[in-house]
């Protein structure tokens, strides 16, 4: 199923298929980034974001197991400081 992940910089604001995406409920999960999600490069906050998306679309452990992957094939490779959206499946 394709998917649409909407970025916000300025905010750093997630939306997912049109949804805003807040990073607590992750945080509970692994806290990777007290400070949120970023995007477009490997670290911290896009991990976050990585793993607050995978929680939406799937359960807890496919999510845990998989968001490291998920982060360096869609998330790092988003551009930084400037807003995107970008369109994946899973």
């Amino acid at each position: 199923m394709k998917h649409k992940l909407r970025w916000e910089d300025a905010s750093r604001t997630a939306y997912l298929d049109g949804n805003y995406l807040s990073p607590e409920r992750s945080q509970k999960v692994y806290n990777h980034s007290p400070d949120g999600f970023n995007v477009g490069y490997g670290g911290s906050g896009p991990a976050q974001l990585a793993l607050a998306i995978l929680l939406e679309l799937t359960d807890q452990e496919s999510a845990v197991a998989k968001h490291q992957q998920f982060k360096w094939t869609y998330i790092a490779t988003m551009p930084r400081n400037k807003d995107c959206e970008i369109e994946f499946e899973f």
